[in-house]
């Protein structure tokens, strides 16, 4: 076969994964093997491709990649996710840019426009994920708004309202006046914010004096409906059993009493506003005051607010400033940083809203699902994250699972024309349960009308895991037995609580077992100035840009080669670079090996099968290095192992042993097994970079149609030799040793020399390798000539007669620079040796090193005192 002078990706990658998908090598059916299963944390269908999603897609890609090659029955299902808000957000921007407004249309006309947009955009994530690699079932594809999925979300929404688990209910929500709908306390970013803190007047009725209110929203003074004070503050205590009128509207409002007022805050002095605050609302509750609800759904005043009817909320609170000041109202303002909750989606200040939602009960789902990670059953990597997650649902709250939103799964409630609702999965079964609770048989389906509301889109992807495998609508069914619970779960910690948290309740609560045994959290994707790479800053690289110019490997190689689990990624181009720069390295090692001719009828030189054995011993090390790496979800460390291996040990050192004199035939024994080395480096590689593995495993050897890298098995570790491997770090330091003195001395390569052993142990094993790759006579013991360029390794002393070239003056300057160094390095032993707690509490391995490191060095300073002693003679 013909190897490229050059290593192309684009005219490989293509071809492979054609390959791959053409022999069906992704696909799993259930059989007798053991399951390795990964569901896809499935991308927005309108998404397209970003670095987030590059980093953990390539992940997801080698834990099954491995699983596959380890024997496993691997299945890694994809899909989108049908995101309510964002979608919606999309569709009503491009109606609106033809002149359409959302309100002009019907729901299932503006629905028609939503599946249309889908359809003409839902498959391109998929089909950039196949550029990158991604070794997915996809006959297994998904949608969460697909046939299967809907049925199993509203099966599950029926289920748990019929065990009294879902409620409907008036309650203070997060409300998106942008995207118009509520939101759940998860959707909510806080963020800080300068801002001012105003200075209120309240008159006090009867009198002449006034009530200050410190507040940050003067722009809701209009839904006041009492002044708060705390009982037990001594300043405040002449407003006790007083009223105050709300300036500008002149509401006439009780002040009531409550520790819960901060005494430091201000004057000591709260509005209470229940329609628009959190905590306001909970006071409200308490002293049964009214709520006035001063806003309209986009943010703008409503008429219940009196004054600036049809304003938006943030011009308001400038004029209101303006106008307070000018009727005397305005005590002072200051400067004040304080937290404000944004729109996940969309980026607004949320409005804290009364409203009729429906929420379902979280604390009874919440106990197996924290008992769970709490006790290992489930494990996260890293382990810090457990901290976040048990906080979290220790304080759960209910979770507000409607929207106000058409694209989504629609609330399968349907109310009854003369009050009250049912809940059921069809239409045709409300019909039924409506007849029955109303006790009239001639209500009709038209009679019924159907929530408005669609359903948060976490609740269908929090059944992910599940609803892939049909298990709501099929508990029983082959694919959910064989495949469920899942293996690993690849995503980010910020939807820790939005879906991994949710997804392991849901799978306690339908399947009585967890849904996954591991999570493994990437970290965030930052420039170089550490940003978080977005869109909006310009600071994201076009991934498929990326994959065009460094190749699908070069780029999975730069995402992982500083990814480390839970931490942020500081991503750099240049990393690409070394990942296609070492594709080139393999390519270029590749055409080497086969471009030597090979001879049956010579023999195998020693140093041949002292390199052999080495890198046997050396590769079997690596295997066992990388599987331990990579069973402790050490990935980028897993891969840097293998990545040295190849370009440091193989490269550097073994084909540099082996490799034939110039033009001369290399012998078959050898040849065979540097082939063999080859082969098995391609599949420990194979899962990070399976696109130059596949085609320089191809290339290895002939293969027939149809074999492929991804489906032969992972080498095994083998025998362990770690004392091999040591000796041979000890061949490299001697080799290090000469290859500095023919640098420094100016002695060309082609120039033989002779190595002494001047004292010290010596293992002439290892003779072969070091005289052909120093290019050496011989290597004996001999007494240390003066004119000889002398080196250390270990204890060992060893000297090159170098005859008249010797600058002795040089040589002893040398020596004595290097017993300086050496002797403060003896102090720093010595001196933690001479410490008794270090000697009393360290490990006994530990003290004994550095007791060791101590003989060295001695032995070391000794052998160059001898050594300048007979320099100076």
């Amino acid at each position: 076969m013909e190897l490229a002078s050059k290593y192309d990706p684009s005219a490989v990658e293509g071809k492979w994964y054609q390959y791959w998908l053409e022999h069906g090598l992704f696909k799993s059916t259930p059989d007798g093997r053991e399951p390795y299963t990964i569901v896809i944390p499935p991308p927005n269908v309108t998404g397209v491709l970003h670095m987030g999603h590059m980093l953990n897609n390539t992940i997801q890609d080698i834990l099954v990649r491995r699983a596959r090659m380890l024997g496993k029955n691997a299945c890694w299902v994809p899909g989108t996710d049908h995101a309510s808000i964002a979608t919606e957000a999309k569709v009503v921007a491009k109606l609106a840019s033809e002149g359409i407004q959302k309100t002009d249309l019907t729901r299932e006309e503006f629905l028609e426009h939503a599946w249309d947009w889908t359809r003409k955009h839902g498959g391109i994530i998929l089909e950039q994920l196949k550029k990158l690699g991604a070794s997915c079932d996809w006959d297994r594809t998904c949608f969460t708004m697909d046939e299967q999925r809907s049925d199993s979300v509203l099966k599950v929404f029926v289920d748990l309202y019929r065990k009294e688990k879902i409620y409907r209910g008036v309650r203070m929500v997060n409300w998106d006046p942008k995207a118009l709908t509520a939101l759940s306390d998860e959707e909510v970013i806080y963020k800080e914010q300068q801002g001012k803190l105003y200075y209120l007047r309240y008159k006090i009725e009867g009198e002449d004096g006034y009530a200050v209110v410190a507040t940050t929203r003067p722009e809701t003074i209009m839904g006041d409906t009492a002044m708060c004070i705390n009982p037990n503050d001594p300043k405040n205590r002449h407003l006790h059993g007083k009223k105050v009128i709300v300036p500008l509207v002149n509401r006439v409002i009780p002040v009531i009493e409550d520790e819960y007022v901060d005494v430091e805050f201000g004057t000591g002095c709260l509005k209470v506003t229940p329609a628009h605050d959190v905590n306001d609302y909970m006071l409200g509750e308490k002293y049964n005051l009214p709520a006035i609800d001063i806003f309209n759904d986009d943010g703008t005043i409503s008429e219940a607010g009196e004054i600036y009817i049809g304003m938006d909320r943030f011009d308001v609170r400038k004029q209101i400033v303006t106008d307070l000041s000018a009727a005397g109202l305005l005590e002072k303002e200051e400067d004040y940083t304080n937290k404000v909750g944004f729109s996940e989606r969309t980026d607004v200040p949320i409005e804290p809203k009364l409203s009729m939602q429906w929420f379902l009960k979280m604390e009874e789902l919440a106990k197996p699902a924290l008992e769970a990670v709490m006790d290992d059953t489930i494990r996260f990597y890293p382990a810090k994250f457990r901290n976040t997650y048990r906080h979290w649902m220790e304080n759960i709250k209910d979770w507000c699972i409607s929207r106000q939103l058409w694209w989504g799964h629609r609330i399968p409630a349907y109310y009854l024309p003369e009050g009250g609702y049912v809940v059921a999965e069809t239409a045709e079964e409300a019909l039924q349960l409506a007849r029955e609770k109303s006790g009239n048989p001639e209500l009709t389906v038209s009679g019924l009308r159907q929530d408005e509301d669609c359903l948060d889109t976490w609740f269908s992807s929090w059944l992910w895991p599940i609803s892939v495998f049909d298990g709501i609508n099929e508990p029983d069914n082959e694919d959910i037995k064989y495949y469920y619970p899942t293996n690993d779960l690849v995503t980010a910690p910020e939807i820790i609580f939005f879906w991994v948290a949710r997804m392991i309740m849901s799978g306690f609560e339908y399947r009585h077992q967890p849904c996954f045994y591991n999570v493994y959290f990437t970290g965030i994707v930052r420039d170089k100035l550490g940003r978080k790479m977005s869109k909006s800053l310009g600071n994201s690289p076009d991934p498929i840009e990326l994959m065009d110019k460094y190749g699908a490997d070069g780029v999975r190689m730069g995402m992982l080669l500083s990814s480390p689990a839970g931490n942020d990624l500081p991503f750099d181009e240049a990393l690409c670079e070394q990942g296609r720069n070492f594709n080139n390295k393999i390519w270029n090692a590749l055409r080497l090996v086969k471009g030597w001719a090979v001879s049956e009828d010579i023999a195998q030189p020693g140093s041949a099968k002292v390199a052999i054995d080495w890198f046997g011993a050396r590769l079997s090390a690596a295997i066992r290095q990388m599987n331990d790496e990579l069973d402790k979800y050490r990935i980028s460390e897993a891969l840097m192992t293998v990545y040295k291996l190849f370009w440091d040990e193989f490269s550097s050192w073994y084909l540099e042993m082996v490799k034939p004199a110039y033009q001369q035939p290399m012998d078959a024994v050898t040849y065979k097994a540097t082939l063999e080395f080859f082969d098995t480096l391609m599949l420990l590689l194979h899962p990070f970079m399976p696109f130059i593995t596949e085609e320089v495993w191809q290339s290895v050897t002939l293969r027939k149609p149809g074999e492929s890298i991804m489906i032969t098995r992972m080498p095994d570790a083998g025998n362990k030799n770690d004392e091999l491997v040591a000796d041979f770090e000890t061949v490299k330091q001697i080799v290090a040793g000469v290859r500095s003195v023919r640098l420094e001395r100016n002695v060309p390569n082609k120039e033989a020399l002779v190595l002494h052993i001047v004292s010290g142990k010596h293992r002439e094993a290892y003779n072969s390798v070091i005289m052909k790759m120093c290019n050496l006579e011989r290597i004996e013991p001999a007494e240390k000539d003066v004119t000889a360029a002398t080196f250390m390794v270990g204890t060992t002393e060893y000297a090159i007669p170098l005859g008249s070239t010797v600058d002795i003056e040089e040589e002893i300057k040398k020596m004595e620079e290097e017993i300086r160094y050496l002797e403060g390095f003896l102090l720093s032993v010595m001196k933690k040796l001479g410490n008794e707690k270090f000697v009393a509490n360290a490990k006994p391995e530990v003290v004994a090193n550095e007791r060791k490191k101590q003989a060295d060095a001695e032995s070391k300073i000794d052998t160059l005192r001898e050594s300048v002693n007979k320099l100076k003679g």
